[in-house]
Protein backbone atom coordinates (compact mmCIF):
# COMPACT_ATOMS: atom_id res chain seq x y z
CA UNK A 1 0.00 0.00 0.00
CA UNK A 2 2.13 21.45 -1.47
CA UNK A 3 5.18 18.68 -0.54
CA UNK A 4 6.25 16.55 -3.51
CA UNK A 5 4.43 13.39 -3.16
CA UNK A 6 6.98 10.14 -2.76
CA UNK A 7 6.41 7.12 -4.65
CA UNK A 8 4.98 3.86 -2.29
CA UNK A 9 6.53 1.73 -4.48
CA UNK A 10 10.55 2.90 -5.20
CA UNK A 11 9.31 4.54 -8.46
CA UNK A 12 8.99 8.76 -8.48
CA UNK A 13 5.85 10.67 -8.89
CA UNK A 14 4.97 12.86 -11.60
CA UNK A 15 4.25 11.69 -15.19
CA UNK A 16 5.06 8.10 -16.15
CA UNK A 17 7.67 6.78 -18.58
CA UNK A 18 7.66 6.01 -21.77
CA UNK A 19 8.21 2.33 -22.04
CA UNK A 20 11.65 1.22 -22.86
CA UNK A 21 11.96 1.13 -26.66
CA UNK A 22 12.36 -2.74 -27.55
CA UNK A 23 15.64 -4.25 -28.21
CA UNK A 24 16.84 -6.48 -31.36
CA UNK A 25 18.34 -9.42 -30.19
CA UNK A 26 21.35 -11.53 -32.64
CA UNK A 27 20.74 -14.67 -32.96
CA UNK A 28 17.84 -17.50 -31.55
CA UNK A 29 17.11 -16.88 -27.99
CA UNK A 30 17.40 -19.47 -25.47
CA UNK A 31 15.25 -19.83 -22.31
CA UNK A 32 17.44 -21.97 -20.48
CA UNK A 33 17.59 -23.01 -16.79
CA UNK A 34 19.98 -25.11 -16.04
CA UNK A 35 22.47 -25.23 -19.06
CA UNK A 36 24.04 -22.54 -21.67
CA UNK A 37 22.17 -19.89 -23.90
CA UNK A 38 22.58 -18.31 -26.99
CA UNK A 39 22.15 -14.61 -27.40
CA UNK A 40 20.54 -12.15 -24.80
CA UNK A 41 16.94 -12.28 -22.91
CA UNK A 42 14.69 -9.94 -21.18
CA UNK A 43 12.47 -11.44 -18.82
CA UNK A 44 11.77 -7.90 -16.64
CA UNK A 45 12.97 -4.87 -15.51
CA UNK A 46 15.11 -6.83 -12.66
CA UNK A 47 16.00 -9.61 -14.69
CA UNK A 48 19.72 -9.42 -16.34
CA UNK A 49 20.48 -9.74 -19.86
CA UNK A 50 22.23 -13.57 -20.52
CA UNK A 51 25.41 -13.70 -22.24
CA UNK A 52 26.35 -16.26 -23.82
CA UNK A 53 27.56 -19.21 -21.93
CA UNK A 54 25.10 -18.12 -19.08
CA UNK A 55 21.78 -19.75 -17.93
CA UNK A 56 19.25 -17.98 -18.26
CA UNK A 57 16.09 -18.81 -15.85
CA UNK A 58 12.84 -19.74 -16.89
CA UNK A 59 10.53 -17.06 -18.30
CA UNK A 60 8.68 -15.22 -16.22
CA UNK A 61 4.71 -15.86 -16.30
CA UNK A 62 2.72 -13.05 -17.79
CA UNK A 63 -0.40 -11.75 -16.08
CA UNK A 64 -3.98 -12.22 -17.37
CA UNK A 65 -6.06 -9.30 -18.37
CA UNK A 66 -8.67 -9.84 -16.55
CA UNK A 67 -6.46 -8.29 -13.33
CA UNK A 68 -5.73 -5.36 -15.44
CA UNK A 69 -9.27 -4.43 -15.77
CA UNK A 70 -9.32 -4.95 -12.02
CA UNK A 71 -7.37 -2.34 -11.69
CA UNK A 72 -8.62 0.17 -13.64
CA UNK A 73 -11.99 -0.53 -12.62
CA UNK A 74 -11.09 0.10 -9.45
CA UNK A 75 -9.12 2.97 -9.98
CA UNK A 76 -12.62 3.88 -11.40
CA UNK A 77 -10.74 6.66 -14.24
CA UNK A 78 -12.00 7.84 -17.48
CA UNK A 79 -11.17 6.93 -20.86
CA UNK A 80 -8.80 9.17 -21.34
CA UNK A 81 -6.92 8.44 -18.32
CA UNK A 82 -7.45 4.83 -18.71
CA UNK A 83 -5.50 5.48 -21.95
CA UNK A 84 -3.10 7.44 -20.72
CA UNK A 85 -2.07 4.89 -17.46
CA UNK A 86 -1.97 1.99 -20.78
CA UNK A 87 0.72 3.94 -22.87
CA UNK A 88 2.70 4.00 -19.84
CA UNK A 89 3.05 0.78 -18.97
CA UNK A 90 3.40 -0.31 -22.86
CA UNK A 91 -0.11 -2.13 -23.34
CA UNK A 92 -2.25 -1.89 -25.92
CA UNK A 93 -5.83 -0.38 -25.54
CA UNK A 94 -7.56 -2.88 -27.55
CA UNK A 95 -6.54 -5.95 -25.04
CA UNK A 96 -9.01 -4.71 -22.62
CA UNK A 97 -11.77 -6.08 -24.73
CA UNK A 98 -10.19 -9.58 -24.66
CA UNK A 99 -10.93 -11.85 -22.60
CA UNK A 100 -7.96 -14.38 -23.49
CA UNK A 101 -5.26 -11.08 -23.54
CA UNK A 102 -2.27 -11.36 -21.55
CA UNK A 103 0.58 -8.54 -20.32
CA UNK A 104 4.17 -8.96 -18.88
CA UNK A 105 4.47 -9.03 -15.19
CA UNK A 106 6.66 -5.77 -16.32
CA UNK A 107 3.73 -3.97 -17.77
CA UNK A 108 1.32 -5.21 -14.74
CA UNK A 109 4.07 -3.34 -12.53
CA UNK A 110 4.49 -0.32 -14.12
CA UNK A 111 0.58 0.21 -14.61
CA UNK A 112 0.47 -1.08 -11.08
CA UNK A 113 3.07 1.80 -9.81
CA UNK A 114 1.44 4.56 -12.08
CA UNK A 115 -1.87 4.12 -10.64
CA UNK A 116 -0.47 3.94 -6.90
CA UNK A 117 1.21 7.27 -7.72
CA UNK A 118 -1.24 8.60 -8.97
CA UNK A 119 -3.93 8.59 -6.57
CA UNK A 120 -2.11 8.06 -3.77
CA UNK A 121 -3.54 4.66 -3.10
CA UNK A 122 -1.24 1.77 -2.66
CA UNK A 123 -4.29 -0.51 -3.23
CA UNK A 124 -5.50 1.25 -6.25
CA UNK A 125 -9.67 2.05 -5.36
CA UNK A 126 -9.84 -1.24 -4.66
CA UNK A 127 -10.82 -0.47 -0.19
CA UNK A 128 -13.14 1.77 1.28
CA UNK A 129 -10.05 4.81 1.55
CA UNK A 130 -6.90 4.87 0.26
CA UNK A 131 -3.63 3.22 1.59
CA UNK A 132 -1.73 6.74 0.99
CA UNK A 133 1.77 6.43 -0.27
CA UNK A 134 4.19 5.13 2.09
CA UNK A 135 2.08 2.43 3.84
CA UNK A 136 4.32 -0.50 2.77
CA UNK A 137 6.90 1.14 3.69
CA UNK A 138 5.96 1.81 7.01
CA UNK A 139 4.61 -0.88 7.64
CA UNK A 140 7.66 -2.80 7.07
CA UNK A 141 9.21 -0.57 9.46
CA UNK A 142 7.04 -1.70 12.55
CA UNK A 143 7.70 -5.34 12.08
CA UNK A 144 11.64 -5.07 11.58
CA UNK A 145 12.52 -5.39 15.10
CA UNK A 146 9.45 -8.05 15.80
CA UNK A 147 11.11 -10.97 17.75
CA UNK A 148 9.84 -13.18 15.48
CA UNK A 149 6.97 -13.47 12.58
CA UNK A 150 4.46 -14.90 15.03
CA UNK A 151 4.57 -11.17 16.92
CA UNK A 152 5.63 -9.26 13.10
CA UNK A 153 2.21 -10.82 11.54
CA UNK A 154 0.51 -9.68 15.41
CA UNK A 155 1.79 -6.06 14.55
CA UNK A 156 0.54 -6.96 10.91
CA UNK A 157 -2.62 -6.92 12.02
CA UNK A 158 -2.88 -4.15 14.88
CA UNK A 159 -1.36 -2.14 11.34
CA UNK A 160 -4.13 -2.60 9.02
CA UNK A 161 -6.71 -2.00 11.87
CA UNK A 162 -5.21 1.20 12.13
CA UNK A 163 -5.66 2.29 8.75
CA UNK A 164 -8.55 0.68 7.42
CA UNK A 165 -12.62 -0.26 8.57
CA UNK A 166 -12.78 -2.75 5.79
CA UNK A 167 -11.47 -6.24 7.49
CA UNK A 168 -9.36 -7.34 10.36
CA UNK A 169 -6.40 -9.53 9.65
CA UNK A 170 -6.28 -12.17 12.62
CA UNK A 171 -3.19 -14.81 12.67
CA UNK A 172 -3.21 -17.70 15.31
CA UNK A 173 -1.04 -20.97 16.07
CA UNK A 174 -3.17 -24.27 16.03
CA UNK A 175 -0.95 -27.20 16.78
CA UNK A 176 1.56 -27.72 13.64
CA UNK A 177 -0.46 -25.26 11.52
CA UNK A 178 -0.26 -21.92 11.41
CA UNK A 179 -3.55 -19.66 10.09
CA UNK A 180 -4.11 -15.75 8.94
CA UNK A 181 -7.86 -14.76 8.31
CA UNK A 182 -8.78 -12.28 6.40
CA UNK A 183 -11.86 -11.44 8.64
CA UNK A 184 -14.59 -8.88 6.79
CA UNK A 185 -16.09 -6.33 8.95
CA UNK A 186 -19.76 -6.86 9.24
CA UNK A 187 -20.48 -2.67 9.38
CA UNK A 188 -18.45 -2.49 5.90
CA UNK A 189 -19.40 -5.22 3.99
CA UNK A 190 -17.99 -8.36 2.47
CA UNK A 191 -14.17 -7.91 0.74
CA UNK A 192 -14.12 -7.92 -2.94
CA UNK A 193 -12.09 -11.00 -4.75
CA UNK A 194 -9.53 -8.44 -5.54
CA UNK A 195 -8.96 -6.87 -2.31
CA UNK A 196 -9.27 -10.80 -1.08
CA UNK A 197 -6.14 -11.87 -3.01
CA UNK A 198 -4.16 -8.97 -2.80
CA UNK A 199 -4.32 -9.03 0.87
CA UNK A 200 -3.63 -12.77 1.35
CA UNK A 201 -0.60 -11.70 -1.19
CA UNK A 202 0.67 -9.00 0.69
CA UNK A 203 0.50 -10.95 3.61
CA UNK A 204 2.68 -13.73 2.10
CA UNK A 205 4.85 -11.32 0.82
CA UNK A 206 5.87 -9.35 3.25
CA UNK A 207 6.13 -12.23 5.67
CA UNK A 208 8.48 -14.29 3.34
CA UNK A 209 10.97 -11.02 2.77
CA UNK A 210 10.92 -10.66 6.50
CA UNK A 211 12.47 -14.69 7.11
CA UNK A 212 14.32 -14.36 4.16
CA UNK A 213 12.40 -17.35 2.30
CA UNK A 214 9.59 -18.37 0.67
CA UNK A 215 6.78 -19.53 3.64
CA UNK A 216 5.62 -22.65 1.16
CA UNK A 217 1.45 -22.49 2.03
CA UNK A 218 -0.30 -25.66 2.39
CA UNK A 219 -3.99 -23.92 1.62
CA UNK A 220 -5.61 -21.13 0.51
CA UNK A 221 -9.35 -20.27 0.87
CA UNK A 222 -11.76 -17.25 -0.67
CA UNK A 223 -15.04 -16.44 0.32
CA UNK A 224 -15.42 -15.33 -3.09
CA UNK A 225 -16.54 -17.09 -6.59
CA UNK A 226 -14.02 -18.84 -8.70
CA UNK A 227 -12.95 -16.11 -11.00
CA UNK A 228 -11.88 -15.92 -14.25
CA UNK A 229 -8.36 -16.35 -13.71
CA UNK A 230 -8.64 -19.05 -11.15
CA UNK A 231 -5.98 -21.14 -12.81
CA UNK A 232 -3.40 -18.41 -12.83
CA UNK A 233 -3.15 -18.80 -8.85
CA UNK A 234 -0.61 -21.73 -9.85
CA UNK A 235 2.12 -18.51 -10.72
CA UNK A 236 0.51 -16.32 -7.86
CA UNK A 237 0.32 -18.85 -5.00
CA UNK A 238 2.24 -22.09 -4.21
CA UNK A 239 -0.76 -24.50 -2.42
CA UNK A 240 -3.97 -26.10 -2.74
CA UNK A 241 -6.33 -23.04 -3.69
CA UNK A 242 -10.20 -23.26 -3.01
CA UNK A 243 -13.08 -20.65 -3.44
CA UNK A 244 -16.66 -20.46 -2.53
CA UNK A 245 -15.61 -21.37 0.95
CA UNK A 246 -16.72 -19.61 4.22
CA UNK A 247 -13.95 -17.50 4.67
CA UNK A 248 -10.54 -16.09 3.46
CA UNK A 249 -7.72 -17.65 4.63
CA UNK A 250 -4.03 -18.81 4.27
CA UNK A 251 -2.41 -21.72 5.93
CA UNK A 252 1.09 -22.69 6.69
CA UNK A 253 3.84 -24.72 8.80
CA UNK A 254 3.50 -23.40 12.35
CA UNK A 255 7.05 -23.83 12.68
CA UNK A 256 7.96 -20.35 10.50
CA UNK A 257 6.27 -18.81 13.00
CA UNK A 258 9.15 -19.33 15.31
CA UNK A 259 11.92 -17.85 12.39
CA UNK A 260 13.75 -14.75 13.32
CA UNK A 261 13.54 -11.53 11.74
CA UNK A 262 16.84 -11.23 9.05
CA UNK A 263 15.61 -8.03 7.25
CA UNK A 264 16.74 -4.67 7.97
CA UNK A 265 16.15 -1.00 7.50
CA UNK A 266 19.37 -1.61 4.88
CA UNK A 267 16.92 -3.94 2.70
CA UNK A 268 14.31 -2.29 2.48
CA UNK A 269 14.72 0.26 -0.06
CA UNK A 270 15.43 -2.72 -2.47
CA UNK A 271 12.18 -4.57 -1.56
CA UNK A 272 9.97 -1.55 -1.86
CA UNK A 273 11.61 -0.63 -4.96
CA UNK A 274 10.47 -3.92 -6.51
CA UNK A 275 7.06 -3.55 -5.58
CA UNK A 276 4.48 -5.09 -6.48
CA UNK A 277 6.48 -8.08 -8.21
CA UNK A 278 8.20 -9.56 -5.33
CA UNK A 279 4.96 -10.08 -3.05
CA UNK A 280 2.38 -10.19 -6.15
CA UNK A 281 4.28 -13.27 -7.91
CA UNK A 282 5.58 -16.19 -7.42
CA UNK A 283 9.29 -17.36 -8.65
CA UNK A 284 9.39 -20.84 -11.02
CA UNK A 285 11.80 -22.06 -7.99
CA UNK A 286 9.05 -22.15 -5.55
CA UNK A 287 9.44 -26.41 -6.68
CA UNK A 288 5.68 -27.39 -7.41
CA UNK A 289 5.78 -30.22 -10.01
CA UNK A 290 4.40 -27.51 -12.83
CA UNK A 291 7.10 -25.24 -12.23
CA UNK A 292 9.79 -28.13 -12.91
CA UNK A 293 7.91 -29.26 -15.91
CA UNK A 294 7.81 -25.73 -17.26
CA UNK A 295 11.44 -25.17 -16.67
CA UNK A 296 12.25 -28.63 -18.08
CA UNK A 297 10.61 -27.70 -21.26
CA UNK A 298 11.73 -24.02 -21.37
CA UNK A 299 15.46 -25.47 -21.46
CA UNK A 300 14.86 -27.95 -24.47
CA UNK A 301 13.01 -25.14 -26.80
CA UNK A 302 12.82 -25.01 -29.39
CA UNK A 303 12.61 -28.83 -29.29
CA UNK A 304 9.07 -29.63 -27.79
CA UNK A 305 9.11 -32.74 -25.72
CA UNK A 306 6.43 -34.90 -25.01
CA UNK A 307 5.24 -36.18 -21.86
CA UNK A 308 7.30 -39.13 -21.67
CA UNK A 309 10.51 -37.22 -22.23
CA UNK A 310 9.65 -34.44 -19.55
CA UNK A 311 8.49 -37.89 -16.95
CA UNK A 312 12.16 -39.32 -17.67
CA UNK A 313 13.86 -36.16 -17.05
CA UNK A 314 11.48 -35.97 -13.41
CA UNK A 315 12.33 -39.84 -12.78
CA UNK A 316 8.41 -40.84 -12.40
CA UNK A 317 5.99 -42.46 -14.65
CA UNK A 318 3.95 -40.68 -17.11
CA UNK A 319 0.80 -41.21 -14.86
CA UNK A 320 2.38 -40.03 -11.86
CA UNK A 321 3.71 -37.12 -13.66
CA UNK A 322 -0.21 -36.56 -15.12
CA UNK A 323 -1.65 -36.97 -11.65
CA UNK A 324 0.78 -34.53 -9.89
CA UNK A 325 0.17 -32.07 -12.82
CA UNK A 326 -4.05 -32.72 -12.25
CA UNK A 327 -3.41 -32.47 -8.41
CA UNK A 328 -1.89 -28.58 -9.29
CA UNK A 329 -4.73 -28.03 -11.80
CA UNK A 330 -2.72 -28.30 -14.84
CA UNK A 331 -1.63 -30.17 -17.64
CA UNK A 332 1.60 -31.33 -19.53
CA UNK A 333 0.12 -29.56 -22.70
CA UNK A 334 -1.71 -26.66 -21.17
CA UNK A 335 2.17 -25.66 -19.35
CA UNK A 336 3.88 -26.58 -22.88
CA UNK A 337 1.46 -23.86 -24.06
CA UNK A 338 1.44 -21.70 -21.22
CA UNK A 339 5.18 -21.28 -21.81
CA UNK A 340 5.30 -20.81 -25.19
CA UNK A 341 2.46 -18.18 -25.15
CA UNK A 342 4.46 -16.16 -22.35
CA UNK A 343 7.60 -16.34 -24.61
CA UNK A 344 5.94 -14.77 -27.73
CA UNK A 345 4.35 -12.09 -25.48
CA UNK A 346 7.65 -11.32 -23.91
CA UNK A 347 9.74 -11.20 -26.90
CA UNK A 348 6.45 -9.63 -29.41
CA UNK A 349 6.74 -7.07 -26.40
CA UNK A 350 10.26 -6.48 -25.71
CA UNK A 351 12.24 -6.88 -28.40
CA UNK A 352 12.59 -6.12 -32.42
CA UNK A 353 12.34 -9.67 -33.57
CA UNK A 354 10.41 -10.52 -36.39
CA UNK A 355 6.97 -12.79 -36.02
CA UNK A 356 8.30 -15.72 -37.76
CA UNK A 357 12.00 -15.75 -35.61
CA UNK A 358 9.53 -15.79 -32.54
CA UNK A 359 7.66 -18.94 -33.56
CA UNK A 360 10.45 -20.83 -34.63
CA UNK A 361 12.52 -20.29 -31.97
CA UNK A 362 9.32 -21.61 -29.98
CA UNK A 363 9.34 -24.29 -32.24
CA UNK A 364 6.86 -23.48 -35.14
CA UNK A 365 8.38 -23.89 -38.27
CA UNK A 366 5.61 -22.48 -40.53
CA UNK A 367 4.62 -18.85 -39.51
CA UNK A 368 1.34 -19.18 -40.43
CA UNK A 369 0.87 -22.26 -37.42
CA UNK A 370 2.22 -19.89 -35.00
CA UNK A 371 -0.01 -17.33 -35.77
CA UNK A 372 -2.87 -19.69 -35.12
CA UNK A 373 -1.72 -20.91 -31.80
CA UNK A 374 -0.78 -17.64 -30.79
CA UNK A 375 -4.88 -16.46 -31.79
CA UNK A 376 -6.04 -19.60 -30.01
CA UNK A 377 -3.58 -18.66 -26.78
CA UNK A 378 -4.70 -14.97 -26.93
CA UNK A 379 -7.45 -14.46 -28.98
CA UNK A 380 -5.52 -11.82 -30.57
CA UNK A 381 -2.68 -11.56 -33.69
CA UNK A 382 0.88 -11.67 -32.79
CA UNK A 383 0.92 -7.99 -34.51
CA UNK A 384 -1.56 -6.94 -31.55
CA UNK A 385 1.12 -7.07 -29.29
CA UNK A 386 3.73 -5.67 -31.65
CA UNK A 387 1.57 -2.52 -32.30
CA UNK A 388 2.66 -0.58 -28.95
CA UNK A 389 1.69 2.75 -28.13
Amino acid sequence: MAPKRRAPVGARAGTPKAPKAPKAWSGPLKYNASGSTDGDAMTGSDSPSARPGQALPSPSATVPISLVNGFLASAGARRDVVERYLRGAGIPLELLGEPHARVTEEQFSTLYRTLAIDLDDEMPGIFSRPLRGGTLKYLCLSLLDARNLETALHRFGQFFHILLDDFFVESKRDGLVAQVLLRPNPAVGPIGALGQELMLKLVHGVCSWLIGQKIPLLKIEFACPRPRHAVEHLYFFTGSVQFDCERTLMRFSADYLDAPIRQSKRNLRKFLARAPGDWIFESFSEQLVCHRVRQYLSAALPDLPVIDQAAEHLHCSVRTLSRHLASEGTTFQALKDELRRDIAIQRLTDTLDTIAAIGADIGFDDPSAFHRAFRHWTGSTPGTYRRRA
